[in-house]
């Protein structure tokens, strides 16, 4: 049997003033529903989004905030860095799609709490060896933003406490000689 999935929507008040009712039992105040409109985004881009796992190897996805291109050089990016996580092969069909998808809902709804403003956005890469999910932040001189950027992303991500991972700054990732860039920060 078949079950329809409930519909969720984000909903933002009208500009005018909502009527409030009070529940004298509970001691709530309550909006009357017909001063909500649903909000443009609704749960589109969850729904209909590619799954990372699918894609070809070569190819990447990126969310970014409006204004601000997924490149080292962008205004917004060139001082600022990454948290980023390598997934083994066999991780693509386990992990990938999970953690993406979770990145981005991290992005959606600003999980970052103050340190929102300071995140740029989101890049995974599917590759034949292995795959790579990264957030970009504004600042990697910013330790206390970065670092609670980081512990909020892998509680997230209900990454465990032997995993570690790592944060690098553009400015080394472009620098780097061989395979590797040091890690700034980890967590």
């Amino acid at each position: 049997m078949a079950t329809a999935e409930p519909e969720m929507a984000i909903r933002a008040l009208t500009p005018e003033e909502p009527e409030k009712v009070e529940d004298s039992e509970t001691d709530q105040t309550d909006v009357d529903p017909e001063h909500y409109i649903k909000h443009p985004l609704q749960n589109r881009l969850y729904n209909h989004i590619q799954v990372a796992s699918r894609l070809m190897p070569g190819c990447d996805y990126s969310l970014f905030k409006d204004g601000i291109e997924p490149m080292w050089e962008d205004e917004r990016n060139k001082r600022g860095g990454r948290w980023l996580i390598t997934l083994t092969k066999t991780q693509r069909h386990s992990d990938l799609d999970r953690y993406w998808l979770e990145t981005l809902l991290c992005l959606i709804g600003e999980a970052f709490d103050d340190h929102s403003d300071d995140v740029c956005g989101a890049v995974v890469n599917v590759r034949p060896k292995a795959d790579k999910i990264a957030v970009w932040t504004a600042d990697c001189d910013n330790r206390e933003s970065v670092v609670g950027i980081g512990r909020v992303y892998k509680d997230r991500l209900a990454l465990p406490p032997r995993i570690i991972i790592g944060y690098q700054s553009h400015t080394d990732t472009a620098t780097k000689s061989g395979s590797s860039t040091k890690n700034m920060f980890t967590v």
